[in-house]
């Protein structure tokens, strides 16, 4: 039962020298195995969520192009993930006679709309500010705008004296829906 592995560990299965705990985890239940989880935690919010809980460190071996660091390993650095990284990463496994079986599986992934590929969630750095000058400024500037219908622009205004915290970041794409 995985109630006998937890607090765990093993050998990390491309890391040489790397250890990595075994972790009980909200999303995952013993119907659907052990219970307990590998986790990725700069790719993915329940995998964030146990390495917080956890206190482990959001170590992000994948770059922003989609590709393996340094960090992974001189057999994986610059391979792309999804492409021929996951083909490495099986054959590292398998050479390291730690594969127990490999099949076909459909994934379900989050999609760009523009170019329908699939994404990688990661985690990048933010800015996080509590000022009361960059709301102050942020309010005025929407009551500049012409927002239809004009009910919209009230609610945000709202929503942006509620905010307590503020999120700088470069990573989004403009345009979005």
């Amino acid at each position: 039962p995985g109630v006998d592995l937890a607090d765990g560990s093993c050998a990390h299965p491309t890391i040489p020298g790397r250890v990595s705990p075994l972790l009980p985890a909200n999303h995952v239940t013993m119907a659907k195995g052990t219970g307990l989880v590998h986790t990725a935690p700069a790719h993915g919010m329940e995998d964030y969520s146990v390495a917080s809980h956890h206190q482990l460190p959001t170590d992000c071996l994948v770059d922003e192009g989609g590709f393996f660091t340094e960090a992974a390993g001189p057999e994986l650095q610059n391979k792309n993930v999804l492409e021929e990284g996951n083909e490495a990463v099986i054959q590292m496994l398998q050479a390291a006679g730690s594969l127990l079986k490999e099949e076909k599986y459909v994934h379900s992934y989050p999609y760009d709309w523009r170019t329908k590929q699939p994404m990688i969630i990661r985690a990048s750095k933010q800015w996080f500010v509590n000022t009361a000058s960059v709301k102050a400024t942020a309010q005025e500037v929407l009551k500049k705008v012409k927002v239809i219908p004009t009910s919209a622009a009230n609610r945000m205004l709202e929503m942006l004296d509620r905010r307590t915290f503020w999120c700088i970041s470069r990573q989004r794409c403009w345009g979005v829906p």
